[in-house]
Order: C-alpha cells, then sequence, then structure tokens
C-alpha cells in the first residue's frame, strides 16, 4: 500500500503539478485513495478467506481445513468473482476513507514540524498513529458493514447490495452496531501503523 501511495503521488506530482514543490493536500489525500483501491484487488480475497475462517473457530462443524482449503472451496462455490472476489466493492469503499488517513496525517506532519522540535522519526511515528486513529475512526462503520458482506452465504446471499447490509446492521444494533469491538481495533492500530509509517519514511529518506 505505501508502495502504490508514493508511485501515485510520483506520477501526479511529474504530470499534474510539475512546477510545484510539493502537492497540495488534497491532491496527496486522493492518491490515498487511489493506493487503497489498488491494494483491494490483493486485499478482498484474503480479507474474504480470514472473514471465513474467523466464523467458523467456536462453530461445531469446520468447513474450511485451512486459507487454500477455504479459498479453492469459495471459487468453487461461487467462482473468481462472485466467491473468492466476495465483497470487492466493500473491500474499496472501506479503503476509500484513505482519503482521511493521508489527509490527516500530513496535516499532523506539518502541524508538528512547526511547533515541536521532535525529530524527523518521531514526528512521522506521532503523525502516522494519529492518521491512523483518524481513518479508523471515519472507516470503522464500513469495516463493519464489509464484515457481514464478507461472511454472507455464497450461492444464497442474504444481501444483494451494501446498502442492504448497512441498513440490517442498523436495525439490529442500532448505530452502536456500526462501531462494535471499535476499542481494540483502535488501540491495536495506533503503534502498529505509526511504526510502519516511521519505518517507511525512514526507507524513502534513505532511497532518496
Amino acid at each position: 500500500m505505501l508502495g502504490s501511495l508514493h508511485n501515485y503521488r510520483r506520477i501526479c506530482k511529474d504530470t499534474l503539478y510539475p512546477d510545484e514543490k510539493e502537492l497540495p493536500l488534497l491532491a496527496k489525500s486522493l492518491c490515498g485513495v487511489l493506493a487503497g483501491w489498488t491494494v483491494s484487488f490483493v486485499a478482498a480475497p484474503i480479507e474474504h478467506v480470514k472473514a471465513r475462517l474467523q466464523i467458523q473457530y467456536d462453530a461445531k462443524t469446520k468447513h474450511f481445513s485451512g486459507p487454500i482449503d477455504c479459498a479453492s472451496k469459495l471459487i468453487k462455490q461461487g467462482g473468481i468473482r462472485n466467491g473468492l472476489y466476495k465483497g470487492l466493492f466493500a473491500t474499496m469503499l472501506f479503503r476509500t476513507n484513505f482519503l482521511f488517513w493521508w489527509g490527516s496525517y500530513d496535516v499532523f506532519t506539518n502541524w508538528f514540524t512547526k511547533n515541536t522540535n521532535m525529530s524527523t522519526a518521531a514526528i512521522n511515528f506521532w503523525a502516522g498513529g494519529l492518521g491512523a486513529t483518524v481513518f479508523w475512526i471515519t472507516a470503522y462503520p464500513s469495516d463493519v458493514v464489509k464484515q457481514q458482506i464478507l461472511t454472507d452465504d455464497i450461492k444464497n446471499p442474504k444481501y444483494k447490495t451494501w446498502m442492504q447490509a448497512a441498513r440490517s446492521v442498523y436495525h439490529r444494533t442500532g448505530w452502536k452496531g456500526f462501531f462494535r469491538g471499535f476499542g481494540p481495533s483502535i488501540i491495536r492500530s495506533f503503534p502498529a501503523n505509526a511504526a510502519a509509517l516511521a519505518s517507511f519514511e525512514a526507507v524513502m529518506r534513505f532511497l532518496h
């Protein structure tokens, strides 16, 4: 994902803003969306298999013996598009919220740079963690809906559209249902993404 983001920003800079020192905030944010959509084509089948395996952990009957068996059976049941890649649109919609991640990351980076004496690595760490927090606040409801779609029956799906799945969550649990499990996710998100962003920026500085 970070590689795609870097490439999209470089292409955008070279083609649309060749005379500017750096990309405008909106352009940086939109490149984040493009990176999210790109990685969705890799992430969608992986997340689908992961979701199927997770819901069978507590089940008495195991339908899949592992990731490979799960992927194989999903393809047999629905083919590539409606089986393995079921939920691709929901995955892309979820990652559209990268707009807020990379937009806020840039805002936090600029603020820390102007208002603190922290090192570049520390700024990357804190901006990365806070940006990820903004992302999860905005994206978590769509992630909940995505999980409903990914665990829906392949042959006889309950949800024909994303909106049907969203309405189902609301009718069953109200607005709180869109943030069920939010706490643990946000706690894991900050340190993991802060470290990832700090490492990525360090590598990019080394390469340049």
